[in-house]
């Protein structure tokens, strides 16, 4: 997979052309393991973006947890 700065939208339209052409059967026989094996790429890609992204979301949201507690400790004071 090329490192360029693949977004997560256009990954899913990518697969989902994929998808759509192997459905329809517009993609040539030689070029069906090319296209499979692209597919599992942009699959990699997404699944690795969403655990990224879950990560900083937990990440986040903990550390306004963080934040919160210490605001109402001081305000106890």
């Amino acid at each position: 997979m090329t490192k360029k700065t693949l977004k997560y939208k256009d990954a899913e339209a990518e697969l989902a052309e994929i998808l759509e052409d192997l459905q329809s059967e517009r993609v040539d026989v030689d070029e069906i393991s090319d296209r499979v094996r692209r597919a599992i790429e942009l699959i990699r890609f997404c699944k690795e973006k969403i655990e990224k992204t879950e990560m900083e979301v937990k990440k986040v949201i903990k550390d306004f947890e963080k934040e919160l507690s210490g605001e109402s400790s001081e305000e106890d004071e």
